[in-house]
């Protein structure tokens, strides 16, 4: 693969990462009056519904993402990301035109299974990469990720405006283009040295990560994943409320300071993890990112002015460079035959944490602003830093990691 084919494969990549983020905030602001308007009942019914359907399209993430990995591992990289999105274009417009809320359902799962292609995406780039390069060009995928939450609910809410059903028609196009693009320019990077046969053992996450524990310290590695990423979701599941209820905060405010958020964590994991990353290496970044991490949960949870809070959003991002660190320090730990299956257990990981964090961070939120407890709106930020000290403790432990 030469160099321009290697940059126009590395951009469908990115691409795909950031539609796959545009696609779920692109949905969000139409969500409650499309469930209202396909099943009638209340603001409330909806908000049920719309947890109902948000959880399904995790727990879909969390069963398939060895599978598509394992898939790729087999089969290619490119034929399965190629198939995905074909899938997830149909996916958007039965959504643009489904009746019931049993197709709705029917669709998240669909979109769920598709949306697990981040395992794929990621294999790809472990492929095309130098093992010095691996956590840097990591990083480019949470950039993609911070593109496209900052992106998706602002065109999901202006496109929202010309009815409910117009944001799904804008994603089915993207994926569609998306989809011609990566026909043309996306190459095989699996051959016959690094291709392993497809095994239902070992392609569901229990049975990939029961191998994958085997390698030196990915057990612990792919246990530090869930915590920081339980930690880390507070911002998504509680800003909007913490905000408002701490600081009296309109939505427009929300939004607003959640695109600061999502532009820093693109231009702290894009560009500046990689001088981070030549400077202190993987390891003193991970215990850079926890450290700064712990010290922002602290100031979240005791502040109390709304603009100090608004110029410290932007700044919080800067201690997202943990994920991608550990990413490329698993990666060069697995086989070149192992990556698919390694990314699709660190995205079960993840979506393990995205399925409960949510649900215990907004019960701790209710807890503390409840009336005759202890008032503590900042209280779901505290359980986040003192899961850092837990991150940090499991990553220093006894038994230090060797280099790959």
């Amino acid at each position: 693969m030469d160099q321009r084919q290697r940059r126009r494969a590395f951009t469908f990549i990115l691409i795909t990462l950031t539609l796959d983020a545009m696609g779920i905030g692109l949905i969000l602001p139409v969500m409650p009056d499309l469930i209202t308007e396909v099943n009638g009942g209340t603001l409330g019914t909806a908000a049920i519904w719309g947890g109902i359907l948000a959880t399904t399209f995790a727990v879909m993430q969390f069963f398939f993402g060895p599978v598509l990995g394992s898939l790729s591992d087999a089969y290619g990289r490119r034929p399965v990301l190629l198939i995905s999105l074909l899938v997830m274009t149909i996916d958007y417009l039965v959504m643009a035109v489904a009746g019931t809320i049993w197709l709705l359902f029917l669709t998240r799962v669909i979109g769920g299974i598709t949306a697990a292609t981040q395992s794929t995406a990621s294999a790809f780039i472990a492929d095309i990469s130098k093992p010095e390069e691996k956590s840097a060009n990591f990083g480019l995928v949470g950039a993609a990720f911070g593109i496209g939450f900052v992106l998706g609910p602002v065109i999901g809410g202006l496109l929202g405006e010309f009815g409910t059903r117009a944001p799904f028609y804008a994603a089915a196009a993207l994926g569609a283009a998306n989809l011609v693009f990566g026909y043309f320019v996306l190459p095989e990077t699996v051959d016959d040295r690094i291709r392993r046969p497809f095994a239902w053992r070992r392609a569901n996450p229990f049975g990939a990560f029961q191998a994958l524990g085997q390698l030196d310290g990915v057990r612990r590695l792919i246990l530090l994943v869930f915590l920081y990423e339980f930690a880390f979701i507070v911002y998504p599941a509680t800003w909007a409320y913490f905000t408002k209820e701490a600081f009296g905060w309109s939505p427009g405010m929300v939004g607003g300071s959640l695109a600061m958020f999502g532009i820093g964590m693109a231009l702290v994991q894009g560009v500046l993890i990689r001088p981070i990353l030549r400077r202190f290496g993987e390891r003193a970044t991970i215990v850079y990112g926890i450290s700064f991490n712990l010290m922002a949960f602290v100031a979240l949870t005791m502040i109390s002015n709304g603009w100090i809070a608004l110029v410290f959003t932007p700044l919080t991002a800067l201690g997202a460079v943990v994920t991608p660190a550990l990413q490329g320090m698993m990666s060069q730990r697995a086989g070149d035959d192992q990556q698919g299956e390694l990314q699709g257990v660190i995205a079960s990981a993840k979506s393990i944490a995205m399925i409960f964090s949510p649900l215990v961070m907004t019960q701790i939120f209710w807890a503390f602003t409840a009336d005759g407890n202890l008032y503590l709106p900042g209280a779901a930020f505290a359980l986040s830093a003192v899961l850092m000290v837990v991150c940090m403790v499991v990553f220093l432990g006894r038994k230090r990691l060797q280099p790959a």
